[in-house]
């Protein structure tokens, strides 16, 4: 599904090895700090204070439920490879903490085996940001996060990470939400952001 992008990618080529992180949530304090500054001094000032945050702990409520996946993935990333597989699995997404966190499951089958990958997400309430937690039965341990939030129905999530000996940015974005389906995308980065390569594609289809 959307949301499996290393752990997936692990489980399916037997591991990448994957490290890092940007520490994003490390510097979120400094940006409040700065708002809370910036509105006082334009209280002072006669100025506008800054608009609030949005609220984003219900953003994932749209993914509740248990989904057809159709998976597509780039088997050989960042080589220049243009070989992909296609896989048919499903999402059992629930919700937890009244949707301020949720855990999902995808299960597919592939021709080494069973596919078994789950994503723990949380929602900070001081950032107002998400972070994404992946793993793959194999594994025994969470990925590396993705953190971000969605803006006027578009989610992007960004990390920082080692992927065959090189540092690269990770971009997980979901679009085209509605009742019934969605679609997720994860791409990555060798030059520090100027050029993305998409290599996992889901799409899901709502089946409760």
């Amino acid at each position: 599904m959307k949301f499996f992008k290393r752990a997936a990618l692990a489980a399916l080529a037997g591991g990448l090895g994957l490290s890092g992180g940007l520490g994003l949530s490390g510097g979120l304090g400094l940006a409040g700090g700065l708002v809370l500054a910036g509105g006082a001094r334009a209280a002072e000032s006669g100025g506008a204070a800054p608009a609030p945050l949005r609220d984003g702990q219900h953003d994932f409520d749209f993914d509740i439920g248990i989904w057809k996946t159709h998976l597509k993935r780039l088997v050989h990333p960042l080589t220049g490879s243009a070989t992909w597989v296609e896989l048919d699995g499903t999402t059992v997404v629930r919700k937890i903490w009244n949707g301020r966190a949720n855990l999902a499951e995808l299960e597919a089958d592939t021709a080494s085996g069973r596919l078994q990958v789950l994503s723990l997400r949380l929602y900070d309430p001081k950032a107002r940001q998400w972070s994404l937690n992946t793993s793959n039965v194999n594994a025994g341990a969470l990925s590396v996060p993705t953190i971000g939030e969605f803006k006027d129905g578009r989610g992007e999530f960004f990390d920082q990470e080692s992927f065959n000996g090189r540092t690269i940015l990770v971009r997980n974005v979901w679009s085209d939400i509605t009742a019934d389906s969605c679609r997720f995308e994860q791409s990555f980065s060798d030059d520090g952001g100027k050029t993305w390569e998409l290599n996992w594609i889901a799409v899901d289809t709502r089946v409760k």
